[in-house]
């Protein structure tokens, strides 16, 4: 008894014919005799789940199926799929979006306009360079439209001729066990036509190549790993094809003193011991320029100021980043005797107003809460 046509797709008899062509689509890829040679099993997978595809697909056939069975479509004249070529003529849309190959379709792409090849040009520039915009002129080498035969590849006053081993078909059948298998035409490359006049200038290419200067504008605040596309500077195209897009892929590099996260700016500032204790006003430099900051006294090593607005233009319009600037506060080493004799004055006195006490205690506290858990 033949099998159960979902059985053999694997879906519900409630599915749609989303689902069923999805279904077949993965079977019809498994199964096809092309990826299995010699394989009897898998060509009879191949017709099993074809012959169930063509069913469901029909929203008359598969109503009788529903109804009757097998037996119903076998009474209403059904006599299942023919031969390889009538599966491709039938499902053409399918086999041509799996194999490249069967459908009116894609016949009509080979004799129709080509466009051309995108590109990639991956370039490096500057910090300042991204955060502030710029403008980079390259030369690429890259193959364009030739002007000579527009495209067509074949010398002016000629055309393409219809390939005599496909007939135009741009694929050849070729005997395969049980099957007919379809396979790309060697003469005409599954073109389906041939140039016999070929173009001088491209040699029936269709394209030259040709060295062409780009401008590239680089916007400000673009960051590393942007992609810029720049419509139809990719390849030429062929018969009237479009041009192709170049894709720029940005990288930036890094800076010794600002760090970047998003639209913010981050950078580290070092102050003297004194300047920190006492307070300063100071100067600081930002990707806007210098900005003054007030330091107060008795600020620490790591504390951060913000400066609002003074990051990275926000791609999108949304205003700019804010600045963030931490304190590094720098011991002074290599001291003279007079050095060393004030701060040891100066470590008396913290000692006599009680300012060393605070830390001296917290350093007891630890002691004993670590020698109490190790105890």
């Amino acid at each position: 008894m033949p099998r159960d046509y979902y059985e053999i797709l694997g879906v519900s008899r409630g599915a749609g014919a989303g689902e069923i062509k999805k279904a077949f689509r993965k079977l019809a890829m498994k199964y096809h005799p092309d990826r299995n040679p010699g394989n009897t099993e898998a060509e009879g997978m191949f017709k099993e789940c074809t012959e169930a595809y063509e069913v469901l697909s029909d929203d008359q056939k598969r109503h009788i199926y529903d109804t009757y069975g097998h037996e119903g479509l076998k009474n209403s004249g059904y006599q299942g799929p023919g031969g390889f070529e009538d599966i491709f003529s039938s499902f053409g849309d399918i086999f041509g979006d799996l194999f490249g190959f069967g459908s009116s379709r894609s016949q009509a792409s080979r004799n129709g306009p080509i466009p051309g090849n995108d590109l990639r040009y991956d370039i490096r520039i500057s910090f300042m360079e991204a955060v502030h915009g710029t403008v980079k002129e390259v030369e690429l080498s890259k193959r364009e439209t030739c002007w000579t035969c527009e495209g067509s590849g074949c010398r002016p006053g000629h055309q393409r001729e219809t390939c005599t081993a496909c007939n135009g078909r741009g694929q050849v059948i070729r005997s395969q066990g049980f099957f007919q298998v379809s396979s790309s035409c060697p003469q005409c490359h599954g073109e389906g036509s041939i140039i016999t006049d070929p173009c001088d200038d491209c040699r029936g290419s269709g394209l030259v190549h040709k060295a062409k200067k780009v401008s590239i504008k680089i916007p400000a605040g673009v960051d590393a790993g942007a992609r810029m596309r720049l419509k139809g500077e990719g390849e030429g195209g062929r018969r009237g094809g479009t041009s192709g897009d170049l894709y720029v892929i940005i990288d930036v590099e890094p800076h010794e003193f600002f760090k970047r996260d998003g639209d913010n700016i981050y950078c580290r500032l070092p102050v003297s011991m004194v300047d920190a204790a006492l307070g300063v006003k100071t100067e600081v430099v930002t990707i806007h320029g210098t900005k003054k900051l007030t330091i107060p006294e008795g600020t620490q090593s790591g504390a951060v100021f913000t400066l609002r607005g003074q990051g990275v233009k926000n791609l999108r319009g949304r205003g700019h980043g804010d600045m963030f600037v931490e304190i590094h506060v720098q011991t002074p080493t290599k001291l003279c005797e007079e050095q060393i004799k004030l701060l040891r004055e100066f470590d008396s006195l913290c000692d006599k107003h009680g300012q060393k006490k605070e830390h001296e205690g917290f350093f007891s506290r630890l002691v004993n809460e670590v020698m109490g858990k190790t105890g």
